[in-house]
């Protein structure tokens, strides 16, 4: 089983968001034929049987055995990764697309930023997968909290100059056997979890008007 697997067919994201096929998906991260997973969902045998073979057909669930009952043969299924992420591919057409309106300090780009990122490392994995080979990737996450929108402006600054810094060191535009690589670099507030109380009275929540306007948050930057 692969720990995270992309879907990038429309057909299996369709199969993949029915609730029922999704609780099918879940419950699947231990092997289990059509009667197991009726019992263990308190759904009808022959309901699960019919999403279970959807689910097979586009490949979000593969044979793990078959048991001999006496003259019956139950097929054991399991999911075929831990968890499953949803290719933009999949919206071709409407996809976001980062080249349109490039702006550092656009939330909406960023979000086009994060959607490449899926789209193309899930052609990696999904292509790595196929040839069993390891795809080379690297990615840091961290969290950082700023006193004033000062501090962040600044730290945005010198981010930008470090990683300028580096892509023009490393990077060699005649290498011969080189291969391009793609940077992505970025940051965002943390949203509240529904219900969360604030830490100290500078603090806001997401859902108590934490949110800036790309207009303002923009203004600020710059500054």
């Amino acid at each position: 089983m692969l720990e995270v697997a992309v879907i990038e067919e429309p057909a299996a994201a369709e199969a993949s968001l029915d609730p029922i096929r999704s609780r099918i998906l879940a419950a699947l991260a231990e092997p289990g034929s059509a009667t197991m997973l009726a019992a263990r969902l308190g759904l009808p045998r022959q309901k699960v049987n019919y999403h279970l073979k959807e689910l097979e057909r586009h490949g979000l669930v593969e044979l793990a055995e078959e048991r001999r009952k006496g003259s019956v043969t139950e097929r054991v299924y399991r999911a075929t990764a831990a968890s499953y992420v949803i290719s933009p591919s999949v919206l071709a057409a409407v996809s976001p697309d980062p080249s349109r309106s490039p702006d550092q300090l656009s939330a909406r780009w960023l979000l086009a930023l994060g959607a490449r990122l899926v789209q193309e490392v899930g052609t990696l994995l999904t292509g790595a997968s196929r040839a069993r080979r390891q795809v080379a990737t690297f990615g840091i996450d961290a969290e950082v909290r700023f006193a004033t929108a000062a501090d962040r402006s600044a730290f945005a600054d010198e981010l930008a100059q470090a990683v300028t810094a580096l892509v023009g060191r490393y990077h060699d535009e005649f290498a011969p056997q080189g291969r391009n690589h793609r940077v992505v670099v970025g940051f965002h507030q943390i949203p509240a979890q529904p219900g969360a109380r604030t830490s100290s009275p500078g603090t806001r929540q997401a859902g108590a008007g934490a949110y800036e306007d790309e207009s303002e948050a923009g203004q600020e930057n710059r500054r």
